[in-house]
C-alpha cells in the first residue's frame, strides 16, 4: 500500500502567513503539520509517500526531503493548478500503478492515527470494498460533505453541503481506495467550481456497483486550514506534551506543569506555564509564558506575555503583553512604545515588523 498526501493549493484562509510559507508547514507543537501525517503514514506500515505539490511549494521539498527521517520514501507530484481532489488521483496513476493507497489531506490533523484504518481495510476477505472513508459526526453537516450509509454499514450516497442532510456524517479527507478509483476520476467530469471531486469519483464506483465502506473517526480531527482551529489543534496536541527541561533555567525562573524546554533555549527572570514548548536557542527574559502557547526556535520574547499562541522561527516580542489567541509567523518584530493595553490578538506574516502605541 502506498500513500498520497495532498500538499498543494494555494492556503488563502491562513494569510497572510501562508504568502511566504505552504499551510502544512505552520507548526503545531513546534512540529509542522505535514510532518505529523508522514509520521502517521509510517506507524501504519507505509513506506513508499507521493505528496502532491504545486510548482511553488520548494519549500515543501526542503522540509521533508527524501523522507528517510520519517520512515519513508518520498516522492513529489507537480499539480499546476488546484483542480480538485479527484485531479490529484488522476495525475498520480503513474506513481500509484496497481497498489492499494490511502489518500490523506495534509493540512488535517487526526489524534487516531491511521493504523487501524489501514490495518482493517488490508485484511478484508475475498469481497473486499473498493474504498472506505473516515468520517465524523459534526452539528452542521450543511457544511460539509455528508455520507448516507445503510444498515451494513456501507455508503450509499455522497452529498456535498446539502440543504438536507441525510445524516450527520461528514468526510474527514482520509480516504483508502484500491485500483478502481482511476476508473472513477477518469469517468466523471468537472462540478460547477470546475474541479474534479472526490466525492463525485466515490458516488461513481457505488453507482457502479462497487463497496464503499466507512468508519467513524474516534477522538478529535480538525482542519487546521485557519487560525482559531490551528490554535485549537495546538492546545490538543501540547496536552499531550512529555515535559522535559534541556535548555537552561536560572532560579529566578519557573516551569508550572506539562513544559518542553528545548537544547540552547534559556529562561531568566521568567515563568512558563504549560501545557507549552519553548523552542531551540529561545531566549524567554522576564515574560510570562502562558499555558497553550509554542514559541518556535530562535525566538526572543522579552518583557512581555504570551498566552494561547503560536510564534514561529526568529521572532522578537518585546515589550508587549498580554498577546492572546495569536499566530505570528517567522522573523517577526513586535515591539511596543507607550502603555499596554489590555490583550492584543494578531495574525502576522513572515518578516512583519510591528510597533505598538
Amino acid at each position: 500500500m502506498k500513500g498520497l498526501i495532498l500538499a498543494g493549493g494555494a492556503g488563502t484562509r491562513l494569510r497572510p502567513i501562508t504568502h511566504t510559507s505552504a499551510k502544512q508547514l505552520v507548526p503545531i507543537a513546534n512540529k509542522p503539520i505535514l510532518y505529523y501525517g508522514l509520521e502517521d503514514m509510517a506507524a501504519a506500515g507505509i513506506d513508499e509517500v507521493g505528496i502532491i505539490v504545486s510548482e511553488a511549494s520548494s519549500a515543501i521539498e526542503e522540509a521533508a526531503g527524501d523522507g528517510s527521517r520519517f520512515g519513508v520514501e518520498i516522492t513529489y507530484i507537480i499539480q499546476d493548478e488546484p483542480l480538485g481532489l479527484a485531479h490529484c488521483v488522476l495525475i498520480s496513476q503513474d506513481y500509484l500503478g496497481d497498489d492499494d493507497f490511502v489518500m490523506y489531506l495534509g493540512d488535517n490533523m487526526l489524534e487516531q492515527g491511521l493504523e487501524g484504518f489501514v490495518e482493517r481495510f488490508e485484511r478484508e476477505g475475498d469481497d473486499p470494498a473498493a474504498a472506505r472513508i473516515l468520517l465524523t459526526k459534526v452539528e452542521e453537516p450543511r457544511q460539509f460533505g455528508v455520507a448516507e450509509v445503510n444498515a451494513a454499514g456501507e455508503v450509499v450516497r455522497l452529498v456535498e453541503k446539502p440543504d438536507d442532510p441525510p445524516s450527520d456524517l461528514a468526510l474527514v479527507g482520509v480516504y483508502l481506495f484500491d485500483p478502481h478509483v482511476h476508473d472513477a476520476v477518469r469517468a466523471i467530469s468537472p462540478s460547477a467550481r470546475g474541479e474534479l471531486e472526490i466525492t463525485d469519483a466515490i458516488q461513481w464506483l457505488i453507482d457502479q456497483g462497487h463497496r464503499v465502506q466507512h468508519e467513524v473517526l474516534t477522538g478529535w480531527w480538525i482542519d487546521t486550514g485557519k487560525k482559531d482551529p490551528l490554535l485549537e489543534c495546538n492546545r490538543l496536541v501540547l496536552d499531550t506534551l512529555e515535559p522535559h527541561v534541556d535548555g537552561a533555567v536560572d532560579d529566578a525562573s519557573r516551569i508550572e506543569g506539562r513544559v518542553v524546554v528545548e537544547e540552547g533555549a534559556e529562561l531568566r527572570d521568567s515563568t512558563v506555564r504549560g501545557p507549552a514548548i519553548i523552542g531551540k536557542r529561545t531566549r524567554i527574559v522576564n515574560s510570562f509564558v502562558g499555558p497553550y502557547s509554542s514559541v518556535a526556535d530562535d525566538c526572543e520574547i522579552v518583557d512581555s506575555e504570551l498566552d494561547h499562541s503560536v510564534v514561529l522561527d526568529g521572532s522578537r516580542i518585546e515589550g508587549v503583553g498580554p498577546i492572546a489567541d495569536s499566530l505570528i509567523g517567522k522573523e517577526v518584530e513586535v515591539v511596543r512604545t507607550e502603555e499596554r493595553p489590555r490583550a492584543t490578538r494578531m495574525t502576522l506574516g513572515d518578516h512583519s515588523r510591528v510597533e505598538l502605541e
